[in-house]
């Protein structure tokens, strides 16, 4: 592993993981074994499973299809996609401690046998070229520096015809430098945020074609406001993306509202389509 993909990893590891996860569980009186208990944690994103279902929404998914999830975190968006819509799905993940945990809530969900979850790099993906319908990643792009490489992984491994659906958080039209923490990088040697334009022309350089394109500030201000104004009347719930950031999680979320608000980041949707 290179150093900046150690330095991604360590940003994510978090200890006792599954532990405190369990311990929020148990507060709420829910089961592991229950994917839906699982939600307000298990799909590190903005807007959680609301947003995948709204980038799934571009996509056809029909039972049999073979999907790949890069970076696919502690396996929530798999799990999920797997049980809507009766595919298997292949998750890929850079930290261990995520794969892990993913692959023990696999079991209890009783889903080990319709996601495998594999360690590996984004840019060097561990499957079989033109092995899969669909690819999806979400918010993963802001730690991957080679958006070039990045696009050429998700050609080869894409079957012709197929799909790569993404939802990441991309440079606004504010050229100001970005305020620090944010939920994928605690500083700037670790962050890669880019223009939709570097997206769109990397994946053409690698010979996929822009389908659909959609821009999801306003989606993204109306989420963080209820969510915050959620807390703010209740307190932080036991469960959430909060277990997985650690205890600057407060100010990482805070500083990345800001930084949408200030138009310096924006979330994206995109779907590319491989010829054939």
């Amino acid at each position: 592993m290179d150093h900046l993909a150690k330095r991604v990893e360590d940003h994510y590891a978090s200890e006792n993981l599954l532990a405190r996860i369990d311990a929020a569980l148990a507060s709420l009186g829910a089961a592991s074994s229950d994917p839906d208990a699982l939600k307000p944690v298990d799909e590190f994103h903005t807007g959680g499973r609301a947003a995948t279902e709204a980038l799934l929404s571009h996509v056809d998914i029909h039972p049999g299809m073979r999907v790949l999830d890069i970076g696919a975190g502690i396996g929530g968006a798999a799990r999920h996609i797997a049980r809507a819509y009766k595919v298997h799905v292949t998750g890929v993940d850079l930290t261990h401690s995520y794969v892990e945990v993913a692959r023990t809530l696999n079991d209890r969900t009783g889903m080990a046998d319709d996601v495998t979850m594999i360690v590996g790099s984004a840019l060097d993906l561990p499957v079989a070229a033109g092995s899969f319908d669909l690819a999806v990643m979400l918010h993963v792009g802001m730690n991957i520096d080679d958006k070039m490489h990045l696009m050429h992984e998700v050609a080869r491994i894409l079957k012709p015809g197929g799909h790569f659906a993404l939802f990441d958080v991309m440079r606004d039209t504010a050229d100001e430098p970005l305020v620090f923490p944010l939920p994928w990088s605690t500083v700037a040697e670790t962050s890669f945020v880019d223009h939709p334009l570097a997206y769109i022309t990397a994946a053409e350089g690698a010979g996929l074609i822009l389908e659909k394109r959609r821009e999801r500030r306003d989606f993204t201000l109306a989420f963080f406001e209820r969510t915050m104004a959620a807390a703010a009347e209740n307190g932080p719930p036991p469960l959430g993306i909060h277990l997985l950031m650690g205890q600057t999680a407060g100010q990482k979320i805070r500083n990345y509202v800001e930084n949408v608000k200030a138009h310096r980041i924006a979330p994206v949707e995109m779907v590319f389509r491989k010829p054939g």
